[in-house]
């Protein structure tokens, strides 16, 4: 028989039970910081390849929009302020990787411009860069995503992906 909010500590764990075996997704929150010309943010990771947008993995009960502000504040010492959601994309498993719900928040435009220095070792550089170099430094994903939240950033209108392809 199946417990019942009548009897709390059975009800819990039963709910408890489910909970394990329902999917856990991987989560990334990246942002679209812009310098007053234009230019956006863009990180080179020295854990993989290519370059990115600044932000990072959402960690275990962190909503993603916290997880963007503080992967910048820990990797750049950047205090930014979300202006909205700008993509959900979600990409398939690959690799030895599962599937993943990731992120892109507008963190609107910032008068910090240059190169800044990383404050940690995931990161060996950062810069504004014109939309067409960044383009052609990330991963084919990530240039996907990217585009959609350019596309996101002159209409209003938050993009909704599916490994990096508009659904709509």
């Amino acid at each position: 028989m199946r417990p019942t909010p009548a009897d709390p500590a059975a009800w819990n764990a039963y709910l408890a039970e489910g909970n394990a075996k329902q999917a856990r997704k991987r989560v990334a929150a990246d942002v679209l910081l812009r310098d007053p010309v234009g230019r956006i943010l863009a990180v080179n990771p020295t854990y993989k390849d290519g370059w990115d947008l600044p932000g990072g993995m959402v960690e275990a009960n962190e909503p993603p929009h916290s997880a963007a502000v503080r992967e910048l504040r820990e990797e750049l010492g950047l205090d930014v302020a979300l202006r909205g959601l700008l993509v959900v994309d979600w990409v398939a498993p690959h690799g030895p990787w599962d599937d993943q719900i990731s992120f892109i928040f507008d963190a609107g435009v910032t008068s910090v411009g240059g190169r800044l220095e990383p404050h940690d070792d995931e990161l060996s550089e950062a810069a504004f860069l014109p939309a067409s170099e960044v383009r052609g430094l990330v991963r084919d994903r990530l240039r996907r995503r990217l585009d959609a939240a350019l596309l996101a950033l002159d209409d209003g209108r938050t993009r909704y992906l599916h490994d990096g392809a508009p659904l709509w």
